[in-house]
């Protein structure tokens, strides 16, 4: 069988669903290329850098995941160029050809050109940022745990979280909720009074893609559990041990963790016409970039225009990739056949946000929860989500282990030194 060769540049929410789903047509055979060897889950991400999952937990081996697929194989290597008039792809590990090329590379941390912040802040994006957050939060603790100094204890224990989307709502709850408790137990010389965390943001608002209603809720609740919420506050540096702010406010702190934004990955070779709003690739209701018959992209890296619902573009959110990918994955064998593909057509299912035990907020379509019900609905979906029934059980262990105790014993730090010096 003289089978089409798709090439697949990422394997986050829509390159494995796509590879996944396309897998079953044998008139196919993929290639998935990943700088990892693993795919991760990035919602979970912050319950990694708290120490209330493993980092195995929200990750799983590509090569395992494709034993079974005989016209499926993975490669190793970051993505460095495309090609479009040779139909190949140059990457860390070799070139590769295609008769489809597919982007589904996602984003990468935007810190707007601040390069203090860049250098000393710590991202949220990889697994590797989460292990290094909790390996230096753990730190900070115990270097807290022997200093006598009140104004350098409260710098080693203020917390500065930028960016009050889920992300930032999210671990700023969490470690408040460790703070309240667990960290108590753990370290009693330190005072509950000399942890401070602070959630900030340029918005006026938290968790602005939300309902106000949900809005308002998660502000309520953050500032129940001693949050102190600092919005229409503009990150301007970070420079020894200081986060600077638009309206000249200052923060002491040696953690500032960057949730604040994100930018398209750049993908060289590709004309630069074809780039968008903050670098997202310009693409057709078929997800095909402009210009191209043969290159796709999908997810947060793609930018479509066509659907009269989001004029500005589709929000860069997992449910978005996935249906995307499955769209594709259900055109490009219409195309083989010479048959009319299918537009694109996002169905929004709602948008949740866990802040702490037994409190979220869920806005689904035509319907509010907060609460319990939001709480477990937010651990419903996102459980099922996990890639492999492996996934599933441990993580569903470790979750019931951490909502019955309160506690959970997965805080190790495994590296040696720290990473950054201390300002």
């Amino acid at each position: 069988m003289n089978q089409k060769k798709v090439v697949i540049v990422g394997g986050g929410f829509a390159g494995i669903n796509l590879a996944q789903k396309l897998s079953r047509n044998k008139a196919f055979h993929i290639v998935l290329v990943d700088k990892n060897n693993y795919n991760f889950f990035p919602p979970l991400l912050y319950q990694v850098a708290t120490g209330f999952l493993e980092a195995s937990n929200i990750s799983y081996p590509f090569r395992k995941f494709f034993q079974d697929k005989d016209n499926l194989r993975f490669s190793l290597g970051a993505f460095q160029e495309v090609f479009p008039n040779e139909k190949r792809i140059a990457t860390e590990s070799g070139d590769i050809y295609y008769d489809y090329l597919v982007f589904a590379t996602g984003t990468e941390t935007n810190y707007f050109g601040m390069e203090n912040v860049r250098r000393n802040a710590v991202p949220m994006k990889t697994v590797q940022d989460a292990l290094a957050l909790r390996n230096h939060v753990l730190r900070l603790k115990e270097l807290a745990v022997k200093e006598t100094d009140p104004a350098t204890r409260r710098k080693l224990l203020s917390i500065v979280v930028a960016g009050a989307g889920p992300t930032g709502v999210e671990v700023s709850g969490m470690l408040a909720e460790m703070h309240k408790g667990i960290f108590k137990k753990d370290y009693p010389e330190l005072k509950r009074e000399e942890v401070q965390i602070y959630l900030v943001d340029a918005l006026p608002v938290v968790l602005n893609p939300m309902s106000k209603k949900s809005q308002d809720e998660t502000l309520a609740e953050l500032r129940g559990l001693g949050i102190e919420v600092l919005l229409d506050h503009a990150v301007k540096d970070y420079d020894n041990g200081i986060v600077s702010f638009a309206n000249g406010k200052t923060i002491k702190t040696e953690t500032l963790i960057w949730t604040s934004g994100v930018t398209a990955t750049a993908l060289a070779g590709l004309p630069p016409e074809v780039l968008g709003k903050g670098k997202r690739v310009l693409v057709d209701h078929y997800n095909r970039i402009n210009g191209f018959d043969d290159i796709f992209a999908l997810g947060d890296i793609c930018f479509m225009s066509s659907d009269e619902r989001f004029p500005d573009g589709h929000p860069q959110l997992a449910q978005v990739a996935i249906q995307q990918a499955r769209n594709l994955a259900h055109n490009l064998p219409l195309w083989l056949e010479g048959k009319s593909p299918r537009p694109f057509s996002y169905k929004d299912k709602g948008t949740m946000a866990i802040i702490g035990i037994n409190k979220a907020v869920a806005d689904l379509p035509g319907l509010h929860f907060k609460g319990f019900i939001a709480f477990f609905l937010w651990l419903v979906v996102h459980l099922f989500s996990l890639i492999r029934y492996r996934n599933q059980v441990k993580t569903s262990y470790n979750w019931l282990v951490a909502f019955i105790s309160k506690d959970q014993s997965l805080r190790f730090i495994l590296d040696s030194k720290p990473e950054k010096p201390l300002h």
